[in-house]
């Protein structure tokens, strides 16, 4: 049996042209008739770093019976100079979370994905305390199962008050160890009674993974790293969903 969170999540790669720029983490987020790719904003653009890719590719699985095929699926950033994402923003400035709508009648007849909906999303912060457990589902580092084009699951705790925006941006912390790559993965959270509507996916998204946090005045030497992240509050797909 697969579970049916792994086929929620994407891998999702940049290119520029024909040039591979980095890996990443997506995942499927259905409105209505409509289904996107989310992932983070940075992904897709970011001015700091130079990082500027023209198309991004995502891997599908094609086969119930064969999950060793897939194919790689590929979507332009920008048409007529245009940029196709959507990302948000708020009082406190821009959300590292960009959602682009997906051609559902070019995508392969074959293909097997599990899509988050709105009913997967909270209605009151206070459903989730803080030390509550998490998965975060991606490809650190571009690492999954190569055979099975699967990814892989890190356990995770909400860090900080999730019902308190950490220092008024638009993200709450969790602990948990991640890596390059996973940037756009679902954070996710365990269903104990779902409803008939989550039957199939009981998981509560809760958020879009972006980042690991520091500090400027840690010791490189004396000190650990933090293993603290952000996860940008996952209600913006509302908003960025929108027609």
């Amino acid at each position: 049996m697969i579970e049916s969170i792994l086929l929620t999540a994407a891998r999702l790669s940049t290119f520029n042209g024909q040039q591979l720029l980095t890996n990443a983490s997506g995942f499927f987020f259905a409105r209505d008739e409509r289904l996107f790719l989310v992932t983070s904003r940075h992904v897709m653009h970011d001015e700091p770093s130079g990082h500027d890719p023209d198309r991004i590719e995502i891997e599908l699985h094609i086969d119930a019976d064969n999950m060793a095929r897939s194919t790689g699926f590929s979507m332009l950033l920008y048409r007529d100079g245009v940029a196709q994402w959507r990302q948000g923003v708020d009082e406190a400035g821009e959300i590292d979370v960009a959602a682009i709508e997906i051609d559902r009648a070019a995508l392969p007849n074959t293909v097997i994905y599990n899509a988050f909906t709105p009913e997967h999303l909270l209605g009151e912060f206070d459903q989730v305390e803080v030390g509550t457990s998490l998965l975060v589902v991606g490809f650190p580092l571009g690492f999954h199962d190569t055979l099975h084009h699967m990814p892989v699951v890190r356990q995770a705790a909400v860090a900080s008050s999730f019902g308190l925006r950490f220092k008024g941006e638009g993200y709450f912390l969790t602990d948990a160890r991640t890596h390059r790559g996973t940037s756009g993965a679902p954070v996710v959270m365990r269903i104990t009674n779902p409803s008939r509507a989550n039957e199939v996916l009981p998981w509560m998204l809760l958020g879009v993974h972006s980042a690991r946090l520091d500090v400027g005045t840690r010791d490189l030497v004396l000190d650990e790293a933090l293993g603290l992240n952000c996860a940008w509050y996952a209600d913006i797909l509302m908003t960025l969903t929108e027609n």
